[in-house]
Parts: C-alpha cells; sequence; structure tokens
C-alpha cells in the first residue's frame, strides 16, 4: 500500500505541474495574441512598442512582462468589426477644403479638435464621414504609448489593433518634415513603409514626441486637440495594464459630434 500510495501521490503531483505548465503556456500564448494586436504600430498593429508604424520601433527600451504581468493581464475584449462608409473610401471633396471642430465623448472626459481640411483632405473626409455614422460610437482606445513616444491610439471597432472601416487609403497627407509631432496633434495611424495602408485607427499625442519616417513618409496630421489635452495626459499618466498597451482603465469613445 505504501509503495502504491507513493505512485498515486507522485502521479497526482506531475499531473499538477503538467496543468501549471499548461496554464503558463495559455497566458504565454494570450499575451502573444495580445502584443500582435495592440502592439504594432500606430495603427495596425504589427511590432512592439512601435512609434506610429505598425514595425517601426521607437527605440525606447522596453522592460520584459514578468510571469505575474502576464497573469494580471486583462485580455483584450472581442468586438465585432463595422464597415465605414459602405466599404468605400470617402471623397477628399468631402472635406470642403475648410476647418471644421468636433467633440469627442469619451468615458474620461471631453476632448474638442479642430480639423484641417485643406492640409489633409482624405483624412479629414475620411474622419468626418466616418463620424457622422457614429463608426467611432462605443469604440476603445486600444493602445497606450508612455514612453518613447506619448500616443494615445484609438479607431479601431475591434479594439485589436488589426481592424478598419473595410477599405484603406493614401498616400501620407501633411506629414511633418522634422517628424516632431507636438502635443496636442490629432493623426492617423498606419502600417510601417506602407503609405496605403490608412483606414479608421488614429492618435492623439499628449506629450511632444519625434516619430522617424520610414520608406512611406511620416504621418497624416489632420488636426489638432483645441481643449480636453488634460484628459489625454490624466489617462497617460494612470498607465498601462499589466504586460499590454491598453490604459488601465477602458476609454471608450461615447461619440463624436462634427460641425
Amino acid at each position: 500500500m505504501a509503495v502504491n500510495s507513493k505512485r498515486e501521490y507522485e502521479r497526482r503531483r506531475y499531473e499538477k505541474w503538467q496543468a501549471r505548465q499548461e496554464a503558463a503556456r495559455t497566458r504565454r500564448q494570450r499575451q502573444r495574441v495580445i502584443a500582435a494586436s495592440v502592439v504594432g504600430a500606430l495603427v495596425i498593429g504589427t511590432g512592439v512598442v512601435a512609434a506610429v508604424a505598425l514595425n517601426q520601433d521607437d527605440g525606447a527600451p522596453q522592460a520584459a512582462p514578468t510571469a505575474s504581468d502576464v497573469a494580471e493581464a486583462t485580455p483584450a475584449p472581442t468586438l465585432p468589426a463595422r464597415t465605414g462608409n459602405g466599404g468605400v473610401v470617402p471623397d477628399p471633396a468631402a472635406a470642403e477644403g475648410r476647418t471644421w471642430t468636433g467633440t469627442l465623448t469619451t468615458s474620461a472626459g471631453v476632448v474638442e479638435v479642430e480639423l484641417d481640411g485643406a492640409a489633409a483632405p482624405q483624412a479629414v473626409a475620411n474622419f468626418v464621414t466616418l463620424a457622422r455614422e457614429g463608426y467611432f460610437d462605443s469604440t476603445l482606445c486600444h493602445r497606450l504609448v508612455p514612453s518613447g513616444i506619448f500616443v494615445l491610439q484609438c479607431g479601431d471597432p475591434t479594439a485589436t489593433g488589426t481592424g478598419g472601416p473595410g477599405y484603406s487609403w493614401g498616400p501620407v497627407e501633411n506629414a511633418p518634415a522634422d517628424d516632431v509631432y507636438p502635443a496636442g496633434t490629432l493623426a492617423m495611424a498606419r502600417v510601417g513603409n506602407d503609405a496605403e495602408s490608412m483606414g479608421s485607427q488614429f492618435f492623439l499625442v499628449y506629450e511632444d514626441s519625434t516619430i522617424p519616417s520610414d520608406t512611406a513618409g511620416g504621418y497624416t496630421v489632420f488636426g489638432r486637440i483645441t481643449s480636453g489635452l488634460d484628459v489625454v495626459q490624466a489617462i497617460a499618466d494612470a498607465g498601462t495594464q499589466p504586460g499590454t498597451e491598453r490604459p488601465v482603465q477602458d476609454v471608450i469613445i461615447e461619440g463624436v459630434e462634427i460641425q
């Protein structure tokens, strides 16, 4: 009996060890999925804490997450994709070559913006069209970068970093020649080295950031924050969830009004 009991004990111990190993593999897999979705570039993600482009590294040192970080990370929500403007790129003429004003009402506070339809007609036409049809309503700002560059990325209804309106467009408009994006800048995210990959994802710069151009150029600047920069800064100050680039508290765009 003693021998059998010992064998049974060892068997159960081995099974527990296997269960722990499987749980660890599952956590690592979940983390890789999160990284692949939210970490990309400033828009359609594919790298790790990149600048604004999917696969462009911003050079900031990154600490590897600990086992406890991975275990505590909240899985990214699964949200349905949306098609904007019937899957057709909006006509840049819709920007009317003028200045627009907008209000982004978020769960963290109100952010007011000004859009430059003369300098970035395609981007402004795109944003205005999507906003007016409610495309951004009830979407999460899925990515916060608190070092190297300082941006909050929004505009993906799936909150994965890979979602879009069912179309893509380019080329880059109104990118700064010196690669400097001042605090308050409103710009489009895109895939690294691909000027034709913009869709619905955009980013808000909350501190002056230098984002190097790649082979596609810089990033389309289509507006600026006129009020509420402190709201974005407060989101950044709260930090990110362990092991991810998601803000500590989910930031939800409740609605966007454009005039």
